[in-house]
């Protein structure tokens, strides 16, 4: 049995431009829980388009662990002057330490910024590299004086690695639509309770009656013309909720460009004009372990349940069509389950720098974690899935 080697070198990058795009992704696609969103290209477009830098709050450090020169883990971490664009809430916390008259930002994040998708954050080619690369991300943050260390939406390994090194551990829900061995949107249905059967084709009927016919496109197949429109209803749902879009529109152009096999595209029309779309992420197409994410929707008219029709029914129905295992709505929302996306726990890891507040984060995190087993149970007992 080889031994683990012991002589790590840690090389720390502040853009992707100096880590090597093959070398990224070779170690990306090792990992049990790739996701398109850890792919250098993703990550790379994120900084080059402006959408996440140091003047938008998310100063990048890639940790990059090698022996003889070969890499063998790697992850990108980010400086924070705020919480936004991470959907693991920790704003009590920060109000915590302010009115304690302590700093709370900078923190560091282990994240794919304003992405909520489960997956491997801790790229590693086996589990004793990846503590080593946790180790590494605790003691660069403890060097640079900071609050804390939030590793978010990991994958079991990730977690494993955490508990190893002591790091808490938060659960939260999110809800995801499982393959149910059927081909076609009316047997998937057949899966489903009678109440919900209902529900979910009076929504369609009432998209169908109001005249909306959708389309879709995969890939190099989707136009520019279709990513303007889709970057022109992803910006108004922003604005509409009083924001500026995360994403730019130059970000968008570089996923056409470097990763288009990851991307498909819903747009409804009426008349033979587009009026709303979603953006759903793909992953393994092809294989037995295909995934799709979505992301995101807009729309430049109101009409009684498109949403529910652009993200829901119409992937689904893609999903079963494409022989798609698993659907992730994304974060939140309990209204899913109605439309068969069913509860399931996702998970974060913790470092916080002060011991006070460590063991107060800790006690916290008992009390919501019975808290979230409590709500998954009652979830679960609301299921839509028809009972055998």
């Amino acid at each position: 049995m080889q031994q683990e080697p012991t002589d790590y070198v840690i090389e720390v990058h502040s853009t992707w431009e100096e880590v090597s795009e093959p070398e990224w992704d070779a170690l990306w696609a090792q990992q049990a829980l790739p996701t398109p969103f850890m792919r250098h290209a993703y990550l790379a477009s994120l900084q080059a388009s402006g959408s996440a830098t140091a003047e938008t709050g998310w100063d990048l450090r890639v940790l990059c662990l090698r022996h003889l020169g070969q890499l063998l883990a790697a992850c990108p971490l980010y400086l924070k002057t705020h919480s936004y664009g991470e959907y693991v809430f920790d704003w009590a916390w920060a109000d915590a330490y302010q009115r304690h008259r302590l700093a709370y930002y900078p923190k560091a994040v282990i994240a794919v910024p304003f992405t909520p998708v489960p997956g491997t954050r801790l790229m590693a080619k086996t589990q004793t590299a990846r503590e080593a690369l946790l180790s590494a991300a605790v003691d660069f943050c403890q060097g640079q004086g900071l609050s804390s260390l939030h590793l978010l939406f990991g994958a079991p390994e990730d977690l494993q690695a955490s508990q190893a090194l002591g790091l808490l551990q938060r659960q939260t829900v999110q809800f995801h639509w499982q393959h149910p061995g059927v081909s076609d949107f009316e047997s998937f249905l057949k899966t489903l309770n009678q109440e919900k059967r209902k529900k979910i084709r009076q929504e369609r009927r009432r998209v169908s009656d109001a005249g909306v016919q959708f389309r879709h496109a995969h890939g190099q197949a989707i136009p520019p013309e279709d990513w303007d429109f889709f970057y022109r209803c992803y910006e108004r749902t922003y604005l509409e909720h009083g924001n500026a879009p995360y994403l730019s529109r130059d970000f968008f152009t570089r996923m056409a460009e470097h990763m288009p096999e990851h991307w498909l595209l819903f747009i409804a029309e009426r008349a033979g004009q587009p009026m709303a779309c979603s953006l759903i992420g793909l992953q393994g197409l092809g294989t037995h372990h295909a995934v799709a994410y979505g992301r995101y929707w807009g729309a430049l008219e109101r009409v009684d349940c498109l949403h529910f029709e652009a993200c829901y029914y119409q992937p689904i129905e893609w999903c079963l069509t494409h022989d798609v295992q698993r659907f992730e709505g994304g974060a939140q929302g309990e209204h899913k389950m109605a439309r068969a996306l069913l509860p399931v726990e996702t998970a974060s890891a913790h470092w916080l720098a002060h011991p006070g507040f460590a063991e107060a984060v800790a006690n916290f995190l008992e009390r919501e974690g019975q808290g979230v087993s409590n709500y998954l149970a009652h979830l679960e007992s609301r299921s839509p899935l028809r009972r055998p």
